[in-house]
């Protein structure tokens, strides 16, 4: 008998372990990978690259809706790409995390981007990368936006302390004091600017919080895996 599709889907602040987590688990139980994201980053580079004001928002939402990504579900070896154009990296450098917020709370631009996303979890149910088996998708509204009816939804949070820490030694490859406030601004102002369009500071109604606060990171797969395990039985 064929196994049946899951959709889990995984919120949280920055810093809070949600990509780590979701590839983990993705990969424990055989799943596709979505990083959505990613996809908000590229859609900021691919802004940047074009020349478009980032701050005309008609413009930006008609470049989004144009723009060429492909995403690589495979959660060992998740890719993203521009136009042929493997971005990877360079969606995570400074130039584009310093600004990705003004991309992501265009409206037109999200609205276009859950439209993409959900056309992902729809293929993985049906064949794609898992074979039909399903998807993790992880972001900022994929537990009440983009996939509300997800068969496991996880909030994936952390202290404001250690996600400082955790993103200062991702970036900085420190934790120092001088290392954690030159983090400050990608963690703290980019929860704050994203909470204006999408909620995933608290838990909505039905959404299982998973505090990483004190656990390391195969502990809050495990624990993540246990929320599935639950919901799904």
């Amino acid at each position: 008998m064929r196994a049946p599709v899951v959709t889990i889907a995984v919120d949280g602040p920055s810093g809070s372990g949600k990509s780590s987590v979701s590839r983990a688990v993705a990969t424990r139980l055989g799943l596709a990978y979505l990083d959505t994201g990613a996809m908000y980053r590229a859609a900021t580079l691919w802004c940047v690259r074009s020349g478009v004001a980032l701050d005309d928002a008609g413009a930006v939402a008609t470049a989004v809706v144009a723009m060429p990504l492909e995403m690589g579900v495979d959660p060992a070896a998740p890719t993203v790409c521009l136009d042929g154009d493997d971005v990877a990296e360079a969606i995570r450098t400074t130039e584009v995390s310093s600004v990705v917020s003004q991309v992501a709370t265009n409206l037109d631009v999200r609205a276009e981007l859950r439209r993409r996303q959900r056309a992902v979890i729809e293929a993985e149910a049906t064949g794609g990368f898992s074979g039909g088996r399903g998807v993790v998708a992880e972001g900022r509204d994929i537990t009440t936006v983009v996939a509300p009816d997800a068969d496991a939804r996880v909030l994936l949070t952390a202290s404001e302390e250690a996600r400082l820490r955790r993103r200062s030694l991702e970036v900085h490859g420190a934790a120092d004091a001088d290392a954690v406030e030159a983090t400050k601004d990608q963690v703290l102002r980019r929860d704050r600017d994203d909470a204006t369009v999408s909620q995933f500071l608290v838990a909505a109604d039905g959404v299982a919080t998973v505090d990483s606060s004190d656990l390391d990171l195969d502990q809050t797969v495990e624990a993540v895996l246990a929320v599935v395990a639950h919901v799904t039985a």
